[in-house]
């Protein structure tokens, strides 16, 4: 149980209280979607303070919690001083990351004890999933697949970008996305170069290479996949880079595992790529981390310094760009254990000609 976790971090840190402001904070620690609200947490109490839209709902939901309405004309640091006061807090963490100075520096100033800075402390519990937080994200990558298997129909010379962008969002949200992780990307022809390109209307021609990287969210949990597709025929070259693509991306999955470095799993792919001549054409890291947020610790790229824990997820999305030509991308999501990973995306990857 969330609640316990945290409880145990208050315990070993130097603060007697903390105060979570973020939706995604909030969100881990009671479950409940919101866009407004706190939670406060002491050794003595665990409070969800939200207004009146939510007040209904989180009641029903919420577990482990009280569930405090804030009044209109009351502000949330005044409801957080009472607690304090009951408490007898003297030290109270605040999020600093997710927080503004403004913001932090005005928690601050209003609240009866110390403010302190939380720093990583929640984000140090997100990195090691629970069985039902991977069952979550196992659910949305299902989704994204099946919404990726059905788009494959829809696409044919002429179709644009923008339509087949749409078209996923539907399907995903059809088959039971609470929303998309992020706006699809859709991306061909020489567009495909730019690995975070916008869709447009450029509508797609034979001989395309077409790059679509989506995901959708279950239950607040996240999906990440890409996959690069043909339209009626491939070059040489064209074959090559995605061969080249795929081995990396086998490579980087083949060293992932708890205790070896984000650093060294992006190394495994990256010597792949550069041996074969497009090291310069590979310009992002091998991966990052998926859960409630799309782009989250622990991070698998070249400023990966830190081993990968145990139960935490991450991408494994090399690609190879060539400005004005054509781009590849294949990601999937990993399951990181103590003797390996597990892959927890399903569609295949050989190359797709359409």
């Amino acid at each position: 149980m969330k609640l316990e976790e945290l409880r145990a971090l208050l315990q070993q840190a130097p603060y007697d209280a903390m105060v979570l402001t973020s939706g995604i904070s909030r969100r881990y620690a009671t479950g409940f979607p919101s866009s407004a609200g706190v939670v406060y947490l002491s050794a003595q109490q665990a409070v969800l303070f939200t207004d009146f839209r939510y007040a209904e709902a989180a009641r029903a939901a919420v577990t482990g919690f009280e569930v405090c309405e804030v009044s209109s004309g009351t502000s949330y640091t005044a409801l957080v001083n009472e607690r304090i006061g009951q408490d007898g807090v003297k030290t109270v963490a605040l999020e600093d990351k997710m927080l503004t100075h403004a913001a932090y520096m005005t928690w601050a100033a209003a609240l009866h004890a110390s403010a302190v800075r939380l720093e990583d402390g929640v984000e140090r519990l997100r990195l090691c999933k629970e069985d039902e937080e991977v069952s979550r994200i196992a659910a949305a990558q299902r989704i994204a697949e099946q919404a990726y298997e059905e788009v494959l129909n829809d696409i044919r010379v002429g179709v644009t970008e923008r339509e087949i962008a749409a078209r996923l969002t539907y399907l995903m949200l059809h088959y039971g996305a609470e929303n998309m992780s992020f706006d699809p990307i859709v991306v061909s022809g020489a567009n495909s170069s730019k690995p975070h390109g916008v869709p447009g209307d450029k509508p797609f021609a034979a001989g395309d290479f077409i790059t679509m990287d989506f995901g959708c969210i279950v239950e607040g949990y996240c999906s990440d996949m890409t996959r690069t597709v043909a339209l009626g025929h491939v070059t040489d070259e064209m074959q090559t880079v995605y061969d080249t693509v795929l081995q990396a991306q086998l490579a980087g999955i083949a060293c992932c595992k708890a205790g070896v470095t984000g650093k060294a799993v992006d190394a495994a792919a990256r010597r792949v790529i550069t041996e074969a001549g497009y090291g310069d054409a590979f310009g992002h890291g091998f991966g990052h981390g998926v859960g409630l947020e799309i782009h989250e610790a622990p991070t698998a790229g070249l400023r990966g310094e830190a081993p990968l824990p145990a139960g935490s997820v991450v991408t494994a999305e090399p690609g190879i760009y060539l400005p004005g030509r054509f781009g590849v991308r294949i990601e999937d999501m990993l399951y990181v254990i103590e003797d390996g990973c597990i892959n927890l995306t399903e569609a295949p990857k050989s190359l797709t000609i359409l």
